[in-house]
């Protein structure tokens, strides 16, 4: 009797690389997160790709935010005079001009009751759901959103910004993508460098993107961190 075992032996290779892929996953994670730091000096000479810039685009519209309002905007720098102009106003940090890319997360100063209309108007589009299942919820945000001073929602704004700012930097880390969060810089500058008031909009963090310089003084630095038990704290 013959027995084939091709068929099975394909099934067991495609489990093994299974589960193979999602422990090389987890361990690219952190091996990516232990490969990235703060860069002090990006090569000037070097761009990322099209493709590099619509992946961390794609990233900042995927990051979470409160209640899914997203009150937060992306402006990406790709002009080298408008990156100078922003040197001065970023305590002279020179990573603004260097980077391939300059991205300034912002956040809306005019949110209302009519971005909470608008983000319920989506949910509609997208998955269907009827009003007698939304209108309770919705009701309540718009509430929610009246209630608030105008402080408060710079205040809350600013908070979805550093969710962006974090996810951003993981995905970069992901992507091999080398960046230094900043916020050291005026905003005040920044909006009127960049016109952003009009667009009623206010800049909050700023994230260099491009590939470290081989003569960064960072570059193979070990990272300097709390040990986890330090960090971590576990409630069982």
């Amino acid at each position: 009797m013959y027995i084939d075992f091709s068929n099975t032996k394909r099934i067991l290779r495609t489990v093994k690389g299974c589960i193979f892929g999602k422990k090389l996953i987890k361990m690219n994670t952190i091996e990516n997160l232990e490969w990235r730091y703060a860069v002090k000096k990006f090569d000037d000479q070097k761009f990322l790709l099209d493709a590099q810039i619509d992946t961390l685009k794609k990233a900042f519209n995927l990051t979470a935010t409160s209640y899914g309002l997203q009150p937060i905007k992306l402006v990406i720098i790709k002009n080298k005079e408008i990156q100078q102009q922003l040197v001065p106003h970023s305590w002279n940090q020179q990573q603004v001009l260097q980077a391939s890319h300059l991205l300034v997360i912002c956040i809306d100063t005019k949110l209302d009751e009519s971005d909470v209309e608008k983000y319920f108007e989506r949910v509609q589009e997208i998955r269907n759901t009827p009003d007698d299942i939304i209108n309770g919820f919705r009701d309540y945000l718009k509430n929610t959103i009246a209630s608030k001073s105008v402080d408060d929602l710079l205040s809350w704004g600013k908070n979805q910004a550093y969710l962006a700012l974090g996810n951003l930097l993981t995905v970069c880390a992901n992507e091999k993508i080398d960046s230094c969060p900043m916020e050291g810089f005026i905003p005040e500058k920044y909006d009127e460098v960049l016109n952003l008031q009009e667009k009623n909009l206010t800049s909050v963090l700023v994230l260099p993107v491009g590939f470290r310089a081989e003569d960064d003084i960072m570059n193979n630095q070990k990272k300097v961190r709390k040990n986890i038990e330090e960090i971590v704290l576990e409630i069982h």
